[in-house]
C-alpha cells in the first residue's frame, strides 16, 4: 500500500510538471511572437535585412520550441542550441548594447535538463538587469558538473538587485523553481544572488542520473 502511494504521488508530480511544461510553452511562443514581431516592424524602416534576419531566427525558434514534443527533459545542448535562437533575436533588439558568451564544459553538454530551463533565466536577466538601463550589457551562461550534478549560471551585469529586500520573483523564476522541485525534489537548488561588480547571478543545481 505506501508503494501504490509513493507511486501514485510519483505519477501525479510528473502530470504537474508536464501541465507546467505545457503552460510554459504556450507563454513563451506568444511572447516570442509579440516581441520580435514589434522588433521587425521597427527594423523595417531601418535595416530590411536584419527584419529578414530576425524573421527567420523566429522562424527557427519556434520549430526548435516545437520539435522534442512533450519531452520533459533535453540534453543541455540541445537546450543551449534553443537559447541560441533566443538570444540572435534579442542581439537583434537590442543592437549593439548586448553581448552574451558561453563558458560550457564538454563534459556538461550531454547532461540532461528541463526542456525551456534557460531561455527564462536569460529572458530574466535581460528585463530586470540590462533592458531598464541604456548602457551595453553583458550576460554569462556557464555550465559545469561538480559532486553529482550539473551547475548552471546565468550572470549579468545589470542594475542588480538593489538596496533592501530582494524583489519577489517573477513568474520567469518562480515557475523555473516549481519545476524543479517537482522534478528532482530536495536534490536541486536554484539559489539567486548580487554580483559584488553588480548584476546578478541566478545558479541552478540539477542531479545527475544515477
Amino acid at each position: 500500500a505506501r508503494a501504490e502511494r509513493a507511486l501514485r504521488a510519483l505519477r501525479l508530480e510528473a502530470g504537474l510538471a508536464r501541465t507546467q511544461l505545457e503552460a510554459l510553452r504556450s507563454q513563451v511562443q506568444p511572447h516570442f511572437l509579440f516581441n520580435t514581431l514589434h522588433a521587425v516592424s521597427a527594423l523595417m524602416a531601418t535595416d530590411v535585412a536584419a527584419a529578414r534576419r530576425m524573421i527567420t531566427d523566429l522562424g527557427d525558434l519556434l520549430r526548435l520550441s516545437l520539435d522534442a514534443g512533450g519531452a520533459q527533459e533535453v540534453p543541455l545542448r540541445e537546450e543551449l542550441g534553443f537559447l541560441e535562437q533566443y538570444v540572435a533575436i534579442q542581439r537583434a533588439r537590442f543592437r549593439d548594447r548586448l553581448d552574451v558568451g558561453y563558458q560550457v564544459d564538454a563534459d556538461a553538454r550531454d547532461a540532461p535538463v528541463p526542456r525551456l530551463l534557460l531561455q527564462p533565466l536569460v529572458e530574466n536577466a535581460l528585463s530586470h538587469g540590462l533592458a531598464p538601463r541604456s548602457a551595453a550589457g553583458r550576460v554569462d551562461v556557464r555550465a559545469w558538473l561538480q559532486d553529482g550534478s550539473l551547475r548552471l549560471a546565468i550572470s549579468d551585469d545589470g542594475v542588480g538587485l538593489g538596496p533592501g529586500p530582494a524583489p519577489a520573483e517573477g513568474h520567469g523564476l518562480g515557475d523555473t523553481r516549481e519545476r524543479l522541485r517537482q522534478l528532482y525534489g530536495d536534490r536541486q537548488a536554484l539559489e539567486m544572488t548580487a554580483n559584488p561588480g553588480g548584476g546578478v547571478t541566478v545558479q541552478v543545481t540539477i542531479p545527475l542520473p544515477a
